[in-house]
């Protein structure tokens, strides 16, 4: 495929909404060329940086990205694509109000997939493996709009965090207990 033609398809994706891309999403958006050409399109836009590795057989469009904040969060989603991830553990008590510090390039999420650590170009993303049921994971976490993934409750953020066993010492137990207050959840 001729680099401007997967461009104009890039374009297209990023004018929809979408920048982040698994290797399998990109062979199937040059589905016209043979296996040996979609390799060789994709080894020319990483090489003249249209596209970018983000982590293993995952690729940010940078032209098309938000810039909204969420853009890790759409890295972590397609990697662990087919799991159910939520934003939980530091970043979410952060958020939340109830540690000061705000991890700045670090996402720490709940997966039903497996843990690991991935450095990307826009920040390192933690995943944790949590065996909780789907129905559990839905009722202690909430879906704010315009958002990739899911935000734990405070409760459900501090309950995650003492039980990985974390750092708690720098979670404010004042705060957190306003928040939880302020929510109606005793």
């Amino acid at each position: 495929m001729q680099q401007i033609d997967a461009l104009k398809i890039l374009t297209e994706q990023a004018a929809s909404g979408r920048a982040v891309f698994t290797r399998r999403d990109l062979e199937r958006m040059f589905r016209a060329d043979r296996p040996a050409a979609r390799a060789a399109t994709l080894k020319r836009l990483v090489q003249s940086d249209w596209l970018r590795p983000a982590a293993r057989g995952v690729y940010v469009y940078p032209a098309g990205l938000r810039n909204d904040g969420y853009d890790l969060e759409r890295i972590a989603r397609a990697i662990r694509r087919g799991d159910y991830n939520y934003v939980s553990l530091e970043s979410a008590l952060s958020e939340w109000g109830a540690i000061s510090q705000v991890p700045m390039g670090y996402l720490t999420l709940m997966t039903t997939g497996r843990k690991g650590v991935f450095k990307t170009p826009l920040g390192t993303i933690e995943f944790t493996h949590t065996a909780r049921p789907l129905e559990a994971i839905l009722a202690a976490t909430v879906s704010p709009s315009d958002r990739p993934l899911r935000l734990a409750t405070p409760e459900a953020a501090w309950r995650d965090l003492k039980r990985v066993g974390r750092n708690c010492n720098m979670v404010d137990q004042q705060a957190l207990e306003e928040i939880i207050d302020e929510r109606g959840v005793g």
